[in-house]
């Protein structure tokens, strides 16, 4: 179950830059994802709507991405903008799936865990990908 957690962390990273890639391209002014916070925020996009192929709804800290087949990338802002997630987003990444992939929190941890230096631990439990 190791090798599908670490392919499940992947798999969020990488939808995560897709997303990223996807909204800049629609919102030309948004230079990093954490821009729409403030777009949102100021009302020059709605908190919720559709971009391309994704659906987005900004929550407090952060935002929800769901794209057109279902799956769910949820993540937060820290204060320099950078994106970050905990475990929950990435079990909840993975249970949304087209072919749903359920993992415990140890799996997800080791996953994470194995694959610094391209993640970092900002915080106990909340993890960034490495510029």
């Amino acid at each position: 179950m190791e090798r599908a957690a670490r392919d499940l962390v992947l798999g969020y990273v990488h939808a995560l830059n897709a997303i990223g890639e996807a909204m800049r391209v629609a919102i030309p002014s948004l230079e990093r994802l954490a821009d729409v916070l403030g777009l949102a925020r100021s009302r020059r996009i709605g908190r919720s709507g559709h971009v391309g192929t994704y659906s987005y709804a900004v929550h407090g800290a952060g935002c929800r991405f769901v794209s057109d087949s279902g799956t769910e990338v949820d993540v937060d802002f820290a204060a320099d903008g950078s994106e970050v997630f905990d475990l929950w987003r990435l079990r909840w990444y993975g249970l949304s799936l087209p072919e749903p992939l359920g993992v415990t929190d140890q799996d997800l941890r080791s996953a994470v865990r194995s694959l610094q230096p391209l993640l970092t631990e900002v915080r106990p439990g909340w993890f960034s990908v490495a510029n």
